[in-house]
């Protein structure tokens, strides 16, 4: 009797997709942060004489340029909700909340923000409700902390005028006005790569680069996707391809990325290595940037503990001609 073979490990990582960048504020934003953290809340009127909370900087009826600030309350009323019975890190609370859209009173819009409940039983479209103002605001719509139910007007944040009536004009001005802001984006999940991605990362450990066969129409995919994304069926033909490739086609990089340790300026360029149909992508060193072609013959050079290529540097052979290339671009 033959012992069955034990199945193959299934390979899982955690990975982060992270996109920070800053952004400047026109007057319009700015001065609905701004009023924020003074625990003011304003939206902008538009040509129809509606009032948008949060507010917008062109009308979307008639996409003319809107200015016209004014106060709304900080009461209002929940139009409708979700329940989260299991918040996520970062959201506004760590205990199970709805998340609402809140017309405030002035308002003819609902803005989306958390809303702090015993339970889904406690929450009906409109029930009214008041903002919760954070401890510390510094000009951000977590300057909210959340809505909770109210009976009454809300009482008003460190002596700001008092709250529930209709709108009223505002001139937006306040002193030290926020100008700008980071918008963080991102993404963390569990990544598994399936049959041939694991292989193709199992042959970089042995620093070999391996891509797989399309049968209908032959290409080599590099890195291996499973299945031709031209004809649609599945690839096993495993195939070893490189080390070499050519260049194709590059961009040169002058903003330096967070967590990131290189230099710029620095290339990042599209290889096509030798007997593969698609071009994987890698940084280019060993050569000034401004160097770097179309058509430069390039080979790996292996971080030391192994894993993927560090970056690609020329072998110093001619460049590659055009049309032997062009199909890859």
């Amino acid at each position: 009797m033959t012992a069955a073979a034990s199945p193959p490990e299934v390979l899982r990582a955690p990975l982060v997709v992270e996109f920070p960048f800053t952004r400047s504020l026109g007057p319009v934003q700015s001065a609905f942060l701004t009023g924020l953290r003074e625990g003011v809340v304003l939206g902008v009127r538009t040509s129809d004489g509606r009032v948008m909370v949060p507010p917008t900087e062109y009308d979307p009826v008639t996409a003319e340029e809107i200015r016209e600030l004014v106060e709304v309350g900080a009461t209002g009323t929940v139009t409708t909700w979700a329940w989260n019975g299991e918040p996520r890190p970062q959201q506004p609370l760590a205990t199970p909340f709805a998340w609402a859209l809140v017309r405030l009173d002035g308002a003819d819009t609902a803005i989306l923000h958390a809303l702090d409940a015993p339970g889904p039983d406690a929450v009906t479209t409109g029930m009214r409700v008041r903002v919760r103002w954070a401890e510390r605001r510094t000009g951000a719509i977590t300057d909210i902390a959340c809505f909770e139910p109210a009976e009454g007007p809300a009482e008003p944040p460190d002596g700001a005028p008092t709250e529930g009536r209709r709108a009223t004009p505002h001139d937006g001005l306040f002193d030290d006005a926020v100008t700008g802001i980071v918008a963080e984006a991102r993404l963390d999940y569990t990544y598994s790569p399936g049959r041939a991605q694991t292989a193709y990362i199992a042959a970089l450990s042995e620093r070999r680069t391996v891509g797989e066969r399309c049968p209908s129409c032959h290409k080599v995919y590099v890195p291996p996707r499973g299945a031709c994304p031209t004809c649609g069926v599945a690839t096993t033909d495993r195939v070893e391809v490189g080390p070499a490739g050519t260049v194709t086609t590059y961009c040169i990089v002058n903003i330096k990325a967070k967590n990131l340790d290189i230099e710029v300026p620095y290339v990042y360029a599209h290889i096509a290595l030798d007997g593969a149909d698609l071009a994987l992508h890698g940084r280019i060193g060993g050569i000034p940037y401004d160097r770097v072609r179309m058509g430069l013959r390039v080979e790996p050079v292996w971080r030391e503990d192994g894993g993927h290529p560090d970056h690609y540097r020329p072998t110093g052979e001619p460049d590659a001609d055009y049309d032997a290339y062009k199909e890859l671009i």
